[in-house]
């Protein structure tokens, strides 16, 4: 039956019509395994956990359902109450932004009737407030930011949430949001249905399946973990040292023996800022994903990379804290102040961070794993970046010796039926660059640790500069303390004009203190502040100077 649907396309498993003039407009003729088996089991009302590959479609294979569960709730009773019916839960900022996108994209021909909301690390809990007044339809977001609206009073889900989504729930897992989605258990409401979607099914998830999932069905299409070998070219090239490896990257990309645009992963931050600013040496531009930035700044940077404005993006894992550390060091301890010289600084990593899964790189033609990585799923999720959909892609892992370990197990576990690796031997001949190497050294020697830091100080800075917050002024520049208003004092009960002479004659008790206005050469010159008379500040050439000028009837 499944095969039958997806040969035929969407118009027959029952989606509401604007659902599909919206599928026809972003060109799903025809749908992917996953969303053929997935979409009708969801519309029947049945929680599903799911399987699939990494750009396989699982976005479209929740979100059609999700969209037409709404809007049929909305069709039933008009009178239906605004209010958040649908919750999903993703890894990281920049795929909750990707996500809500895609919804909103699907949801085009009946905007009026269905919203979707971003709650995410990009903005601040006061800026969302607003947005979750209005009710949303569907709310996506990082497990930490939706609970911290729902114990902020901002977001109430236990009333009239209908479906709950848990998108790449094994990266949830390993991000450390299993504490944060338990809490939120808490706040929903007893019965609901649960779409639960993944790029694998480990042992780690069955605590979760059995927290959310109730009688559920398992859909896992009959599809390889990557692309075929038609569609996804898988190569290995094996150096001898370091200096080898970055010479190899600077010819593949200097002379253009990969063509179009490239995802290059380092296997940390401080290598993946070097290997940009080796890149830069030759005059390759290239952009580095920093974790520690907001954000919005790192959507910024994915959107110049898919809009073409840079060829090459250096990017890290996923791996990473799930929260910034808490704890601070003692006064004297070589980390408060970034550890020993010269190396670079530990700022914590934003806990909504991943790259090597979700995000959609487009039309990325190439994936230069320059350092290998540490598992086989880290590998599939790199990988995945390349080949989506109907387009080709290449993978190309560098490896150095004592790398060779990680690479043999990646191809023991990707090896195809016949047992033959999927990774081919990249054929190269390094005595034809040689005559690169000399620059390379020189660019290798350029690139220092110091260099590193500054670099990655720089940006930081840059940032800072670029803040928006910053930008504005303080509440109290902004409305300075506004002039006192002059009473109307009735004729005949002010004071007199002795009064007022006498008044002007006593020094005022509150004058501020600042530079004296003093010609060089007088007697006041070397006075720096007003002082009243009697104090050991009191110079009576200048107090004399200002009791001329302040006495009634004088010049």
């Amino acid at each position: 039956m499944a095969a039958e649907v997806e040969e035929k396309g969407f118009e027959h498993m029952g989606l509401d019509g604007r659902l599909l003039r919206a599928v026809a407009e972003l060109g799903w003729a025809v749908p992917t395994a996953i969303q053929a088996r997935a979409i009708p089991l969801a519309l029947e009302g049945r929680d599903v956990l799911a399987r699939a590959r990494t750009g396989s479609g699982k976005t479209g294979a929740y979100g059609l359902p999700l969209l037409h569960k709404l809007l049929g709730i909305k069709e039933a009773s008009p009178a239906v109450p605004q209010a958040v019916r649908a919750l999903v839960l993703v890894p990281s900022a920049e795929l909750a932004r990707q996500v809500g996108h895609t919804l909103r994209r699907l949801a085009a021909f009946c905007a009026r009737r269905l919203r979707v909301a971003e709650l995410c690390g990009h903005s601040d809990l006061a800026d969302q407030r607003p947005v979750l007044m209005e009710q949303p339809d569907v709310v996506v977001g990082t497990p930490g930011r939706v609970l911290a609206h729902v114990a902020g009073h901002s977001l109430a889900l236990r009333p009239c949430l209908e479906l709950l989504v848990l998108d790449e729930a094994d990266l949830l897992l390993s991000f450390g949001f299993g504490d944060d989605i338990r809490a939120l258990l808490c706040h929903l409401p007893k019965i609901y249905q649960t779409l639960l979607v993944s790029a694998t099914l480990n042992p780690e998830l069955e605590a979760l399946q059995e927290l959310v999932l109730h009688n559920p069905v398992q859909v896992v299409p009959p599809e390889p973990r990557l692309p075929g070998r038609a569609q996804l070219q898988q190569f290995q090239l094996r150096c001898g040292s370091e200096e080898d490896k970055f010479l190899l990257l600077a010819a593949l990309l200097k002379l253009r023996l990969l063509r179009g645009r490239a995802l290059l992963f380092a296997g940390s931050l401080a290598r993946a800022f070097r290997l940009k600013l080796f890149l830069e040496q030759f005059g390759i531009a290239a952009c580095a994903l920093n974790p520690q930035l907001p954000a919005r700044s790192r959507c910024h940077v994915i959107a110049q990379f898919n809009r073409g404005l840079y060829d090459f993006i250096v990017a890290t894992d996923e791996e990473g804290p799930a929260e910034p550390p808490r704890h601070r060091p003692a006064r004297g301890d070589t980390a408060r102040k970034g550890g020993r010289r010269g190396q670079s600084p530990q700022c914590p990593q934003d806990p909504e961070f991943g790259v090597s899964r979700g995000i959609d790189f487009q039309n990325v033609a190439a994936v230069i794993n320059f350092d290998v990585p540490n598992s086989v799923e880290t590998y599939i999720h790199r990988v995945g970046r390349t080949a989506r959909g109907d387009s080709p892609g290449t993978a190309l892992t560098l490896a150095l010796p004592d790398e060779l370990e990680g690479l043999r197990r990646i191809e023991d576990a990707l090896a195809a039926e016949d047992g033959q690796s999927l990774l081919q031997p990249y054929e190269f001949r390094m005595e034809e660059i040689e005559t690169l190497r000399y620059r390379c050294r020189d660019a290798m020697r350029a690139v220092t640790k110091q260099a590193v830091r500054e670099a990655r100080l720089r940006e930081l800075r840059q940032e800072l500069l670029n803040c928006e917050k910053l930008k504005c002024p303080p509440a109290s520049a902004a409305s300075p303390t506004p002039t006192p208003k002059r009473e109307n004092v009735p004729e005949g009960q002010g004071p007199t004009g002795g009064e007022q002479a006498a008044r002007l004659r006593e020094p005022p008790a509150e004058l501020p203190l600042r530079p004296a206005r003093a010609r060089p050469g007088t007697a006041g010159h070397q006075l720096s502040t007003w002082a009243r008379p009697g104090t050991a500040g009191h110079q009576l050439s200048t107090w004399n100077t200002w009791h001329t000028w302040a006495r009634p009837g004088t010049n």
